[in-house]
């Protein structure tokens, strides 16, 4: 599902030829590029693709194993692709601390011609991570490991957050985060996008956005909470399953980078204690044995920042909130490709929906409305700030 139909040894022969002069020791000279895989299991939003570079003469001959990432060109997943940006937030940490392990990046090309989007290329990382597909707390390789391991796993998440957050954006170069058009903090920033992404998702499928996601929308403008401290280095998607592992259960690097963004630090923190929550409570799952508590992940997390956390409550429903947003606009995508039964309640009944309902006390979601018949709120929904 990720990729527009691609000529496989046009696509290999332009890689080599592009990769000539970028990779070390090359030098402009040849380049074999063997087939091209996509793993299953990465997600929508971007294209994927593994392969193997081999390049250099005699002892100096190398082979590594390689990234590409391809723009969006069919399915979009998100309302403002940020693709060039994640590149240059991975250049930006790139070195920065040992703590924060980049991917070897060998090059990001913005000229359509050659691949039919932009891309960019870095270095495959030794590792694994968390799966979503299934949920880990549901079945896959977390449950062969130790629960000492998976403590391990836990809080390496947790000391990348805190690092990730002590860093100074402006220091970096990453003022290109900002979106001041949507307002002056982070939370007002991400409010507006969220808000207009839903209406573009919800427009595909529904004539006013559904529930549960109207009436969180509103709940969350009246109950924005201020800012106060300067805005962090957002990761966007903080979470174990967008971290790659080495055999020790060591963090080998930290991935995906598309939803980068500036702003409180809780909405990291939030959407890394939400996503685990959904991958367990969400999917009718026992949380694995070894993984931390929320109270000792709070206590660990506050003494890593320095700081207590804020408003962590507010920013859990943010994260539900962003969540389901995102999966509406999955499940409307599928619609629109005829994947899914556009009368289906999957659209608005889900695991992401029905916990954000949960969240804000509101009633179970239902089938979704007909079209020309929009859905009201709720009895008791929150209401809009004045």
């Amino acid at each position: 599902m990720q990729a527009q139909e691609r000529d496989p040894e046009l696509t290999r022969s332009r890689l080599a030829s592009w990769l000539a002069s970028r990779l070390p020791g090359a030098n402009g000279g040849g380049v074999d590029v063997g087939p091209l895989t996509s793993p299953e299991g990465l997600g929508f939003s971007n294209e994927t693709h593994l392969f193997d570079a081999t390049w250099g003469d005699g002892p100096d001959r190398v082979t590594r194993r390689l990234v590409l990432r391809i723009a969006p060109t069919v399915y979009q997943v998100f309302l403002e692709p940020r693709f060039e940006e994640q590149y240059q937030v991975m250049t930006a940490l790139t070195g920065q601390d040992p703590g924060l392990p980049m991917p070897e990046l060998f090059g990001l090309e913005r000229d359509v011609s050659l691949l039919g989007a932009p891309f960019f290329v870095m270095g495959a990382v030794d590792g694994r991570a968390p799966g979503d597909n299934p949920p880990y707390h549901v079945g896959g390789w977390l449950h062969d490991v130790s629960p000492a391991d998976r403590a391990a796993m836990w809080w390496g998440g947790v000391d990348v957050l805190a690092r990730l957050h002590r860093l100074d954006p402006d220091a970096l170069g990453l003022g290109f985060l900002d979106s001041p058009r949507r307002g002056r903090t982070g939370i007002d920033q991400q409010l507006a996008y969220y808000e207009e992404m839903l209406d573009w998702a919800a427009a595909k499928v529904f004539d006013t956005p559904p529930e549960p996601l109207a009436s969180a929308r509103a709940w969350l403008r009246a109950h924005q909470p201020a800012e106060p401290g300067p805005p962090v280095l957002l990761w966007g998607d903080s979470r174990i399953g967008n971290i790659l592992f080495d055999d020790a259960f060591q963090v080998a690097a930290v991935l995906d980078w598309e939803m980068a963004t500036l702003g409180a630090p809780e909405t990291d923190f939030a959407w890394f204690l939400f996503l685990d929550r959904h991958h367990c409570e969400g999917c009718d799952a026992p949380r694995l044995e070894g993984f931390p508590s929320r109270e000792e992940t709070v206590a660990r997390y506050e003494r890593l920042l320095g700081r207590p956390v804020r408003n962590l409550d507010y920013y859990e429903v943010f994260a539900a909130y962003r969540f389901a947003v995102i999966m509406l606009r999955i499940l409307a995508m599928f619609v629109e490709l005829g994947m899914v039964d556009p009368t289906t309640d999957m659209i608005t009944n889900n695991t992401v929906s029905r916990m954000l309902a949960k969240l804000l006390g509101l009633p179970a979601p239902g089938a979704p409305p007909p079209r020309g018949e929009p859905r009201t709120a709720p009895a008791g929904a929150p209401a809009a700030a004045g």
